[in-house]
């Protein structure tokens, strides 16, 4: 079983995140995060993001922030795209009988309406999101998923773009792939012992049809 991210290593998203974090920022008045800050946040539930990407932000504010998080990001989500070759390879993957999931700090209404936009919805099997499971990277999306299919540990693969994906895997027991085209840099994934870095979807497919 292939369980991926979403944004930032199957869409091109993180750059619309970090504005639309900076933008809810302005909005209510609060410090605006740097970009690097901003980015590092992704990946996480929401709440959990906005907590951590702006440590003023109070309790009884979240929820105004999280709203106009949604507003500034779904005004242009539609724009947004995949990355190149993410299609093929996950129609070869399928082909080739692997079970692909996707586990992500969207909404269970985000992802299916980014599933729904994107054409990728045959694609996947399962998936888990950060409202219905604990956020990255607490190991229950990938626990979760591995029970509902059966998979062993040494059959599960978490691929993803931030230290809270490879962060989730450790904390599941699986191996981890790491993607340096989206949130985090690359010696910060390495940090965390992925199994390897690939540098494009092109370096992906291609571990992954010698791995398999």
């Amino acid at each position: 079983m292939l369980v991926f991210d979403w944004d930032g290593t199957l869409l091109d998203s993180a750059g619309a995140i970090v504005r639309a974090i900076q933008a809810s920022c302005c909005d209510l008045g609060l410090p605006v995060p740097e970009d690097a800050q901003a980015r590092h946040v992704i990946g996480l539930g929401l709440v959990d993001a906005m907590r951590h990407a702006v440590p003023e932000l109070t309790p009884d504010r979240y929820q105004a922030m999280v709203d106009r998080y949604r507003f500034h990001y779904l005004s242009g989500d539609q724009q947004l795209m995949l990355f190149d070759g993410v299609p093929e390879m996950l129609g070869r993957l399928r082909r080739d009988g692997h079970v692909l999931a996707v586990a992500t700090g969207k909404s269970r209404v985000g992802l299916e309406r980014a599933l729904d936009h994107s054409g990728l919805r045959p694609m996947f099997q399962a998936s888990r999101c950060a409202d219905e499971c604990h956020s990255k990277p607490h190991p229950q999306m990938l626990d979760e998923l591995m029970a509902e299919f059966g998979m062993t540990q040494a059959a599960t693969v978490m691929i993803g773009d931030t230290s809270h994906d490879l962060l989730m895997a450790r904390n599941a027991g699986v191996d981890a792939l790491a993607v340096t085209y989206g949130a985090h840099p690359h010696d910060h994934l390495l940090d965390h012992k992925p199994v390897a870095c690939l540098h494009s979807v092109s370096e992906l497919n291609q571990w992954l049809k010698n791995f398999a």
